[in-house]
């Protein structure tokens, strides 16, 4: 299971569980989202960075979200460039309220790109 929300499904992503607090999500790059000089934006490489460690923590039954992001971090390596970017997220420390993930995005010839960390806020009862 995945978190279901239209953001993701405009981006187009398609996502792999590896094991139970580890995913892969794939992104096709389309023209819309390269920048002036021909690389993938930031923004969208953050944002499949976010998406990526969210869904590190399986959604409720509704498939909505467990956790929020309350910190993210993003260092791009590389300009991102090919047909598809594919982020590789796992969960480094789950507490009781917080979680700490970390994600390395890599372009289709298997580069890395960009690597980022994030703070989730666990929001029980949603």
């Amino acid at each position: 299971m995945f978190i279901k929300q239209a953001f993701d499904e405009f981006l187009d992503l398609e996502y792999e569980r590896v094991d139970r607090k580890t995913v892969k999500v794939r992104l096709p790059v389309k023209p819309l989202y390269r920048n002036s000089v021909g690389v993938v934006h930031g923004g969208i490489i953050s944002s499949l960075a976010d998406v990526a460690m969210c869904n590190t923590i399986e959604p409720n039954e509704n498939n909505q979200q467990k956790v929020v992001t309350v910190d993210l971090n993003v260092s791009f390596l590389k300009g991102g460039t090919g047909d598809y970017l594919v982020a590789h997220a796992q969960v480094v420390k789950e507490g009781r309220t917080l979680t700490h993930a970390e994600c390395q995005i890599f372009n289709d010839q298997d580069v890395m790109v960009a690597k980022a960390s994030a703070v989730l806020f666990n929001v029980h009862g949603t």
